[in-house]
């Protein structure tokens, strides 16, 4: 069976390459993407690759996942430690959710020890830059292979 995985990037991950490359890097938001895509093929998934810098959209984007997706990819950047609305979006839709980060968010400034997507999130993958993209997709069709 081919799953269907939405990667869904919160804000300022569209500026991925020139932003804080000390911390995330110099890989851009496309370069991921291409690697996202290069390992869907060997793992036989399908992608659907979004970011957004607006809150109320990548809300409208877990919804509309529901219907279109069989789990998702996460990184919500600074929303994961502000928004009760993702969390709430993400316990209403009844799909697995990564939670993914570029830095180890425990490493770095002591607000972004809180996450408000890790309760609601079948796991977390933080501090492997643009390699856990690809662990989280190795991650997800674990699971969702073992809840066939």
């Amino acid at each position: 069976m081919t799953y269907s995985i939405l990667i869904l990037n919160g804000p300022n991950l569209n500026l991925l390459g020139t932003r804080q490359p000390d911390i995330y890097g110099a890989t851009t938001l496309a370069d991921i993407e291409q690697s996202c895509e290069s390992e869907a093929k060997k793992l036989r998934l399908a992608l659907d690759f979004k970011q957004s810098n607006s809150e109320g959209v990548l809300i409208d984007y877990l919804h509309q996942a529901r219907e279109q997706h069989h789990g998702v990819i996460f990184n919500a950047g600074a929303y994961t430690h502000t928004s009760v609305a993702l969390m709430d979006a993400i316990s209403s839709i009844g799909l697995p959710v990564i939670e993914l980060h570029l830095s180890n968010i425990h490493a770095r400034e002591s607000f972004r020890h809180k996450s408000f997507i890790a309760p609601v999130a079948l796991g977390q993958i933080c501090g492997f830059g643009a390699a856990g993209y690809t662990l989280a997709m190795n991650a997800m069709k674990t699971h969702l292979e073992a809840q066939s």
